[in-house]
């Protein structure tokens, strides 16, 4: 029982701070996505071709989140965006807390989109507010075609669903067909996009989806 109230005492701290994330977002006007994914599904590449779609149009900054390194955030800014990362030391997760920290390095009234890239996990991040306006989790073909039905709280709680690396279905063994599927059954409001970061293949019919979103905060 210990552990339960902990882990809850935990939570109730953490969602305390993902409402004033979303009310500092929400005063500032600034339309924020939590990417998720396992380890290598794609986010930061994700979040490239998104910046290059949106260059000159919308003004984007960036939370990169990894367990180690700045790898990420060195990625991005050659984008010449605004770039914070959190290192997380170990932890599987990004929390509320760290967020706001990170938000102090950052100037959101002069954003119209906040992207924060979540470290490399299915499980831990799906738990976890962080003031954001939607999840978008990120499943690669190569992973297979399972991985809702593994993981299904954070496809549930996720309202978009990237494919990626669809350019690799001719080589491995991923039924694109069954990992929609797979994902309607455990969330039937999923909006699902199929992309390639390698080809550009469907980035702009997910950037003009986005776009239509962030036009209505």
């Amino acid at each position: 029982m210990s552990v339960i109230t902990i882990e809850r005492k935990v939570l109730e701290k953490n969602d305390e701070i993902a409402s004033k994330n979303r009310e500092l977002f929400k005063k500032n006007k600034v339309f924020t996505a939590n990417l998720v994914s396992s380890p290598g599904s794609g986010k930061t590449s994700v979040v490239e071709k998104t910046l290059e779609h949106f260059k000159g149009k919308l003004k984007i900054s960036v939370i990169e989140g990894d367990v180690q390194t700045n790898l990420d955030a060195q990625r991005v800014s050659k984008y010449g965006v605004p770039v914070v990362q959190i290192v997380t030391n170990g932890s599987c997760h990004l929390e509320a807390k760290l967020v706001q920290d990170a938000l102090q390095n950052l100037k959101l009234e002069d954003a119209d989109v906040l992207f924060i890239e979540n470290v490399g996990n299915l499980v831990c991040p799906a738990a976890y507010d962080l003031g954001e306006d939607m999840k978008v989790v990120i499943a690669s073909t190569t992973e297979g075609d399972d991985k809702p039905l593994k993981y299904p709280r954070m496809f549930i709680n996720a309202s978009v669903l990237l494919i990626n690396k669809i350019d690799l279905i001719p080589y491995i063994n991923c039924n694109i067909e069954e990992l929609r599927k797979n994902a309607l059954q455990i969330n039937p409001k999923l909006e699902i996009f199929e992309v390639s970061c390698t080809t550009g293949d469907g980035i702009d019919k997910w950037c003009g989806w986005l776009e239509s979103k962030i036009q209505k905060k």
